[in-house]
Order: structure tokens, then sequence, then C-alpha cells
């Protein structure tokens, strides 16, 4: 039996746990595109400390029981709030810990945000179902600076979850 998931914000010192899951989340994703430096990859201790520091980037984790399993972080302009560097553990992806985290920032999202948006690799076939399934919607594709295609998805911001009284 696995141990439920917990969602809550990250503090700056589940820094390097995050930096641990962010690269067993990306190398597959590495391996798929042969491109070894993909942004995830290159993030440093001390970048990925300063994000989750900034109160403007909400950065939400997933745990089992101790354990960082999943990560997601909103990098907001203006209006518009990317959901940036989504990733769950390679040995608990599928179990909807990733859904789960994008409505927990969707949810978390400050009132003035209007948009939500993503960008993801157009061969990542299963981050791209995720999305869609999530109410995402394509509007562009276009190649990164390492020539990888990438597919641009957005939503408009849904309404927070109102608690059950």
């Amino acid at each position: 039996m696995r141990t439920p998931t917990r969602i809550a914000p990250l503090h700056p010192d589940h820094a390097g746990e995050l930096l641990t899951l962010q690269r067993a989340a990306f190398v597959p994703e590495a391996q798929r595109y042969q491109e070894p430096f993909l942004p995830p990859l290159l993030d440093t201790l001390e970048h990925l400390h300063s994000l989750i520091a900034n109160p403007t980037v909400p950065t939400l984790g997933a745990w089992q029981g101790h354990r960082l399993v999943g990560a997601v972080r909103g990098m907001i302009k203006g209006p518009r709030m990317e959901l940036a560097r989504l990733a769950v553990a390679p040995d608990r992806q599928a179990q909807g810990i990733g859904g789960a985290l994008i409505q927990a920032l969707e949810n978390a999202a400050p009132p003035q945000i209007t948009t939500l948006w993503l960008a993801t690799g157009t061969q990542s076939t299963e981050a791209l179902t995720l999305y869609k399934r999530h109410g995402y919607v394509q509007v562009s594709q276009h190649p990164d600076t390492a020539g990888i295609l990438l597919t641009i998805l957005e939503k408009p911001r849904p309404q927070p979850e109102k608690p059950h009284s």
C-alpha cells in the first residue's frame, strides 16, 4: 500500500531534494531528445534555493511520507503564470501526482492571474496527454535554443475550488 500523497509549499531547505527529484525526472526527457543540456538538468542548488525563497514564485511539492516525489512551480509575469518544471519521480509517475500538482498550483495562483501556460517538448506525449486532460490547449509550436520543438499550451485560469461546507 502506497503512502498517501500530501501537497505543500516547498521551503528553501528543500532545495537539495528538489534538485535530486528534478534531475531524476528529466533525465528520461534528455534521453528522448538526445539533449543532455535540458534546462531542468542545468539548474543549480543555489538557483533552486533562490526560487523557492522568492514569495512571488509559488513552488509546491508532493510528499509521500518524508520523500519528495513531485514538484511544480509557477513563474508569474503580469496576468500570466507559467507552470514550470513539473517533475514526478520516475517510480511514482502515472499515479495522479502530476495532475494533483497541476490542480494545486492552479488553485494557488494569485488573484491577478488570468491565463496559465506551459511549454513542453512536442515528443513528450505523456506530458501532452496530461496537460490536455487538465484543459490546456495548444496555441503554438517553436524550437528552443537547442532546436527541440516545443509545444506551447494554455488555458484560462479556473476559479479556485471552494471548500465544502
